[in-house]
């Protein structure tokens, strides 16, 4: 009774906490995944101030922003064993840009890899033209060598160039094309929410019901001539009431608030949950518009995948290769477990999609402990104010 009234009065107070019971998957210890030199206050091992209360506080880091610092982690005898967990592999990227003749770059241009004349990743340039597409990011084990890029369907002359891991190489190799094409996308953008509904996730639901509407007036009052859709997923796990259910997309934002108000959080029980299926509905039980000039999907979790279960591990590899063909950037919104597995998931998932990890920080002063983020120097901001931002630059 004690608990329930204290979480009575949290949620009465706009407090969020995120806290979830660990439970050993037989991978390396939380221990040793620390790394020196990191910290949520830039490194400097000081440990966290206390916050203000009732503000949910978060960071976001963006690896392809950082890529000496990805190419550090990744190469190093701490997490060089992360790839093979979920066979995600990322050494081999070729960065677009794409513009026409005035220099203005341009969105929703579709933009196929392809090697041996077989296409092997395509994507769609996003709000401001880029894209990032991967020489076989699932074995690993392809080299570099006849590759050519096609946009629009037209092969581009010349192989394009390559960035492999390097730590002293902060920035992409960018492969510039210039086209004779105006603008394609309509001033349009879906934004999906896939939430976690298991037990644990509680709070992070309560989140979603109190502050989503101040994120999404602010982002519509912000971007009047951009036409705004939502939708939702939530999901549980195998064995619970339901493993996923939805809202598909609508021009009433409040219609998405109005039936994220009416899901509760149960189910679960231990670490893993269903996450492959999450992204499956996402894309099966969404009708995303494929003209639109952005599309987002924020997937609200603490919990990693199954992966030691058959068929999840290729599961995820499938769907994220299809959210990457859609022009649908993954944003993953990390919040308390002690799972490193859990946090390169998430990565590994931006990562491929050209979206960006957020990750819930201490600083609020609110609730249980959250994971240190293994990232370099960021700046701690309110959740709310985050995803509004992410939400602005992406379909700006």
């Amino acid at each position: 009774m004690k608990n329930r009234i204290l979480l009575y009065l949290a949620a009465l107070l706009g407090l969020v906490s995120c806290s979830k019971a660990y439970y050993d998957m037989g991978s390396p210890s939380e221990a040793a995944y620390k790394m020196d030199g990191m910290s949520s206050m830039g490194g400097n091992g000081q440990g966290r101030p206390g916050g203000r209360a009732g503000v949910l506080t978060a960071g976001e880091w963006n690896d392809l922003d950082h890529w000496g610092f990805w190419s550090g982690l990744m190469t190093s005898d701490t997490f060089q064993g992360i790839s093979d967990y979920w066979r995600f592999y990322t050494p081999r990227r070729v960065a677009v840009r794409v513009a026409d003749a005035s220099g203005a770059r341009l969105p929703g241009v579709k933009i196929v890899l392809e090697q041996e004349q077989t296409a092997i990743w395509s994507t769609v340039t996003d709000n401001m033209g880029e894209a990032s597409l991967w020489v076989d990011p699932f074995h690993g084990q392809a080299g570099t060598d006849n590759l050519a890029i096609t946009i629009d369907g037209v092969r581009q002359e010349g192989a394009p160039k390559v960035t492999s891991w390097n730590v002293q190489q902060e920035e992409p190799e960018v492969n510039f094309y210039v086209i004779n094409r105006a603008p394609g996308t309509e001033k349009r953008a879906d934004i999906a929410f896939i939430v976690d509904a298991t037990g644990s996730m509680g709070d992070e639901i309560a989140f979603l019901r109190k502050d989503l509407m101040d994120i999404l007036d602010r982002v519509k009052n912000g971007q009047g001539e951009i036409a705004l859709r939502t939708g939702a997923v939530f999901y549980r796990d195998e064995g619970d009431t339901y493993l996923t259910k939805h809202s598909d997309f609508t021009q009433d934002y409040r219609e998405t608030i109005k039936y994220i108000s009416m899901q509760e959080a149960g189910g679960g029980g231990d670490l893993p949950e269903a996450v492959h299926t999450a992204l499956e509905a996402g894309l099966q039980n969404l009708s995303w518009n494929t003209s639109a000039r952005a599309r987002i999907a924020f997937l609200i979790l603490d919990a990693p995948a199954h992966q030691d279960h058959q068929g999840v591990v290729e599961s995820l590899q499938k769907s994220v290769e299809a959210y990457a063909a859609m022009g649908i950037k993954l944003i993953p919104v990390f919040c308390s477990s002690p799972s490193k597995e859990c946090e390169f998931m998430c990565r590994f998932f931006a990562i491929c999609t050209g979206g960006t990890y957020v990750f819930l920080t201490d600083d609020s002063g609110v609730g249980g402990d959250h994971i240190e983020a293994s990232v370099g120097q960021f700046q701690v901001e309110p959740l709310n104010d985050l995803l509004v931002r992410l939400i602005a630059k992406y379909i700006g």
